[in-house]
């Protein structure tokens, strides 16, 4: 090796450090980060505990809707993104309405677990069908919108093999839960819902990280948008000098010819 290979190896380790770091950073804005995964356990953990303790469906519904509500008011007061937090409560708002529309306890969960079923099917049949959900979910994140399914192949191919491991791993939570909606208690199941809260989660993400680390860099639209728009500028200024500087030859050509 040379002292001239050098400097490009340690430029081509950087750049992939910073495709790994910029992955990083997007799939923690995008899935919500810690605070997110709180807030997403929280309103279920509250609701098993309390009804574990006096088995009341009212009160454990009423709490778990209660906290769901303040943790969207001090995402409004510390003026952070609400959509985690929005989407816990909508979530947590269809348990306690089914639930207290059966007398049902176990109903509580049932929304969230059709939900997730449904978001499985949603990964897998997007996938087949050429367009990753994956992709659609996080393409905005990265700057790159929809270019990664015909500007990109190799970043569809990670977006593919992403949606695949989500959907993978939701239809295995949904293999767990539904059969104990039927055939377990009230606690069993909402204990087990808890505890299969993050791990399933972290697994997808990490997955993800994998996949798009791999993959080639995202093609930033926005930066593109911006530098045509920049050139169209400087083509138009260009033109403008060019004929004022043509207008300015013909009229000295006529005073000189006066």
């Amino acid at each position: 090796m040379t002292s001239l290979d050098k400097p490009t190896e340690d430029t081509t380790a950087d750049a992939g450090h910073d495709s790994r770091a910029v992955t990083e950073a997007a799939l923690f804005e995008a899935f919500g980060g810690m605070r997110g995964m709180i807030e997403t356990v929280l309103p279920g953990l509250l609701f098993v505990t309390i009804y574990t303790i006096d088995k009341n469906l009212h009160m454990s519904a009423l709490a778990a809707l209660a906290v769901s509500v303040v943790l969207v008011v001090v995402r409004l007061v510390t003026r952070d993104t609400v959509k985690h937090a929005f989407s816990g409560v909508f979530g947590v708002a269809f348990g306690v309405v089914f639930a207290m529309m059966t007398g049902n306890a176990k109903d509580f969960y049932l929304p969230g677990m059709l939900y997730t079923l449904g978001l499985a099917l949603a990964y897998i049949i997007t996938t087949l069908c050429g367009v990753p959900l994956i992709g659609l979910i996080l393409g905005p994140v990265f700057k790159e919108n929809l270019s990664w399914r015909t500007r990109n192949p190799g970043r569809k191919k990670a977006y593919a093999k992403a949606s695949y491991a989500w959907g993978t791993i939701l239809l295995a939570k949904c293999a767990i839960l539904f059969p104990l909606y039927w055939w377990a208690d009230t606690t069993q199941l909402g204990w087990v819902l808890v505890a299969l809260k993050i791990p399933p989660f972290l697994l997808a993400v990490w997955l993800t990280w994998v996949f798009l680390a791999k993959a080639p860099a995202p093609i930033d639209v926005f930066a593109e948008m911006e530098a045509a728009e920049k050139a169209e500028e400087e083509r138009r200024a260009a033109t403008a000098a060019g004929t004022a500087e043509a207008g300015e030859t013909t009229g000295g050509r006529h005073r000189r010819d006066a």
